[in-house]
């Protein structure tokens, strides 16, 4: 059995779960538990379909971090929000997912699946720290765009996305990343910088598309050699160059924004798969109503334990 470590962008997978189950699923005390059952449901599928050895759920302790917000005041302000606007890109927890977050933390836990945040940072730079120190293959499981940067073939690091649905997951590797955005995956920070992410409220270099973003790194390299290039007035139309000199302040601080970070001091954990406690679990399948999803994604767990 080869060793792979998969990392669960948690909060994406049960903001996705939470829109894609009827509401109608409810505990005994009537707080609806769809999101709960839901994760549990993407949980045994993951692992029975990509077979990992080790798994971690990767916590947001700030969505929004302040020192991302200092740098762009836009930083997915769109986000939050009074009015809560339904969809899965929807940061701003509602009431009735809101409410289910204790019963997704007993089910990991019961499931024995360790539950890694960092405060002042996002789910995803708790995700790039574990894939950039893990000593094993990585599959990141995610419906962030953002977290393509990470994938590294001589690392053994995909990412699961989960962007069209469970039902229609897509790895990525190098290959892949090139074929829909012609970039390498090094280069992905700098291309969605430059392209401007209104899910995240980065505004990007205006007048600056996919196509433009790819074209100019396929010349210079990188973000830093683009700059180089617009200061210099060489490789690239007087309009490019323009435009690039005109988002000066922009480029100084949004890689900051946009790359993940790989450098947390992470907490040393045992991530292997084990058999949960068959006792533990009818207790909080009991409580919880969460019937043969939790059934399921224990047998998942313990067919690899």
């Amino acid at each position: 059995m080869t060793d792979r470590l998969m990392l669960l962008d948690t909060a994406s997978l049960y903001f996705r779960a939470f829109y894609g189950v009827p509401d109608t699923v409810k505990a005994p005390d009537g707080r609806p538990v769809n999101a709960a059952r839901g994760l549990l449901d993407m949980i045994a599928k993951l692992v029975t379909t990509y077979e990992p050895t080790h798994l971690i759920a990767c916590w947001d302790d700030d969505w929004r971090p302040q020192w991302r917000v200092d740098l762009i005041p836009s930083y997915k302000a769109h986000r939050v929000a009074e009015a809560i606007e339904v969809g899965p890109d929807v940061e701003e927890v509602p009431d009735p997912l809101e409410i289910q977050i204790p019963v997704i933390r007993a089910e990991l836990e019961a499931l024995g699946i360790p539950i890694v945040g960092v405060p002042e940072h996002e789910a995803d730079d708790v995700i790039a720290s574990f894939a950039s120190q893990s000593a094993i293959a990585v599959d990141v499981v995610t419906g962030d765009r953002d977290l393509f940067q990470l994938v590294d073939d001589a690392r053994s690091i995909r990412v699961i996305y989960t962007g069209r649905g469970m039902s229609n997951l897509e790895i990525l590797d190098e290959a892949t990343v090139v074929t829909k955005y012609s970039v390498l995956p090094s280069q992905y920070a700098d291309y969605a910088v430059m392209r401007g992410d209104a899910s995240d409220g980065l505004p990007g270099v205006a007048g600056i598309g996919e196509k433009t973003a790819a074209t100019l790194l396929a010349a210079h390299g990188d973000l830093a050699g683009i700059r180089a290039a617009a200061a210099a007035g060489t490789g690239m139309t007087a309009g490019i160059q323009s435009k690039v000199l005109a988002a000066a302040d922009y480029l100084d601080v949004a890689p900051t924004v946009v790359e993940v970070v790989r450098t947390l001091d992470l907490p040393a954990i045992d991530a292997r798969l084990q058999s949960p406690d068959a006792s533990t679990l009818a207790a909080l399948g009991a409580a919880w109503n969460l019937g043969s999803s939790l059934d399921r994604a224990a047998a998942a767990l313990t067919a690899r334990a």
